[in-house]
């Protein structure tokens, strides 16, 4: 799962806009306009949302879900360290 607001940030801290995420998502800017403008939890097909996350692990972001190692115990995201992640 991923929420607008962890959408939104990953997408900042990877450096794209929009029309850049969409692309590298093959998703269309309208569904990333959607998907960033939701609230709380994206809601989606499945398909839409698996290409999202692939596109934003390919460009170095890790998703932190609830209940995971942080700071504040809550949800968010972050750059990948060297080495994790690849395959």
């Amino acid at each position: 799962m991923i929420t607008s607001r962890q959408l939104r940030a990953a997408r900042a801290l990877a450096g794209l806009d929009q029309a850049a995420l969409a692309k590298a998502a093959r998703l269309s800017l309208p569904t990333i306009q959607r998907m960033e403008a939701s609230d709380g939890v994206i809601r989606g097909n499945v398909e839409s949302l698996m290409k999202l996350i692939a596109a934003l692990e390919r460009a170095g972001i890790e998703l932190i879900n609830e209940g995971t190692a942080s700071e504040t115990g809550g949800r968010g995201v972050r750059l990948k360290a060297p080495g994790r992640g690849k395959r």
